[in-house]
């Protein structure tokens, strides 16, 4: 018998449980025309042309879920900057409307609106944004103390910050003391300090140099994976937001292009200035084995006879095939020579002929990382979900096809 398997739900969308997460924030047609007066909720179409002035951003709709890391990206002049600083208040919308955890931010009075500012979200800029003459430690303590939580707290969990964020040691120093990069750090442990479930980051990286802004990507990544927050990341650089997004926006000239996955945007681009944007991009780092993973050509469970499954390895003209358990767990690999060592011995048993021959990846693997692991076996390379499940294998010509961004591309 051939097992059927589904393969699992979009991750972005559904999470791994397959069901939506909570929205954090939620924009509706938010338009800005500089100089234009402020018209609360007007809808598509009608939003302010403040004297035919062109607006800096223009009708723009998205959602973002709770814990997601959410990218906004374009060329200088797309709008990206002023979107993100309309999701505070920064910049106040010509029209739109805006929530915040289901509230209305246009709603909340100076008081309220402060208390989102100090609580809620945390911004961190491009030029960190520290005080020269104010140690570390009071720089990473500053949204702590503007809460009015005591000094000694507030201290207390500046350091805790400075520890998570590899500065554990530098509290008395002053910003002029230490490198870019650590400056940085500064800013990231005061957004974590403040405890802030939304940080809206507008270029953080964009000023340092190729390799400490690796290193502080990978510190992000980290501190996503370990506290979950909610991120909303300005950037211009497409490489750095394939390598960070769970989803895109790009944007150009204050609208939205397209918005998906990195490997959405990279299979299947809206137009052709998507297109452009990323015909230089690495795919096999940012597109992964789940991207491009094909459902198994030929299953087997152990209760099956040696030449059922033969013929249907045959009839698929494949080298071999996956033996599963009832829960889809990988059991071994059964060879077309030992199956037919198997029907030669008259034997009954699959077990007797597992081998252990095969290779797995999770999903989220980069393509770079599945080169040396096709077609070293009889079996495509498997793609298993925690529980080691088989969820997809990954055949040679399909990686190669996806590497290359040849008419077999990957579907994402």
């Amino acid at each position: 018998m051939t097992t059927s398997l589904e393969l699992p739900a979009d991750p972005v969308a559904a999470g791994e449980t397959g069901v939506a997460a909570p929205v954090a924030i939620e924009v509706s047609h938010l338009t800005k025309v500089f100089g234009a007066p402020a018209r609360r909720g007007l809808g598509r179409g009608r939003s302010d042309t403040g004297g035919g002035k062109p607006p800096a951003v223009a009708d723009v709709s998205f959602t973002v879920a709770k814990g997601e890391f959410f990218v906004i990206m374009g060329l200088s002049g797309s709008g990206k900057s002023t979107l993100l600083r309309m999701l505070n208040k920064l910049v106040e919308p010509t029209s739109g409307t805006l929530t915040i955890d289901g509230r209305d931010v246009s709603r909340l009075r100076d008081g309220e609106l402060r208390e989102l500012r100090n609580k809620k979200i945390n911004m961190v800029f491009q030029h960190f944004a520290l005080f020269p003459h104010r140690t570390v430690r009071d720089n990473a303590a500053y949204a702590l103390r503007l809460r009015g939580v005591n000094q000694n707290e507030a201290a207390q969990r500046a350091d805790e910050a400075l520890k998570t964020v590899g500065l554990e040691g530098w509290g008395d120093s002053l910003p002029g003391e230490l490198s870019g990069g650590m400056r940085q750090r500064v800013g990231l442990a005061r957004a974590l300090a403040s405890g802030a479930d939304i940080l809206l980051m507008d270029e953080p990286f964009s000023a340092l140099d190729p390799l400490i802004r690796r290193d502080m990507q990978d510190l992000l990544l980290q501190l996503q994976r370990d506290h979950q927050r909610t991120v909303v990341f300005v950037t211009h650089d497409l490489n750095e937001a394939m390598r960070l997004g769970d989803r895109i926006m790009v944007m150009r000239n204050g609208k939205v292009v397209q918005l998906g996955t990195g490997a959405e945007i990279l299979s299947m681009p809206a137009d052709d200035y998507v297109a452009d944007f990323v015909s230089d991009v690495d795919r096999s780092r940012v597109l992964t084995a789940g991207t491009i993973m094909r459902q198994p050509l030929v299953t087997a469970r152990l209760d099956e006879r040696p030449e059922q499954v033969l013929d249907r390895i045959g009839a698929a003209e494949g080298l071999g095939a996956y033996v599963l358990d009832e829960d889809g767990r990988i059991l071994g690999v059964l060879s077309n020579d030992r199956l037919a060592d198997a029907v030669h011995q008259r034997s009954t048993s699959l077990a007797d002929h597992l081998t252990d021959q095969y290779a797995s990846v999770p999903d989220s693997a980069p393509l770079v990382d599945l080169c040396s692991l096709v077609g070293r076996h009889s079996v495509p390379l498997a793609v298993t979900d925690d529980a080691g499940r088989l969820v997809g294998v990954v055949p040679r010509a399909a990686l190669l096809a996806a590497i290359a961004n040849t008419e077999e591309a990957p579907r994402a």
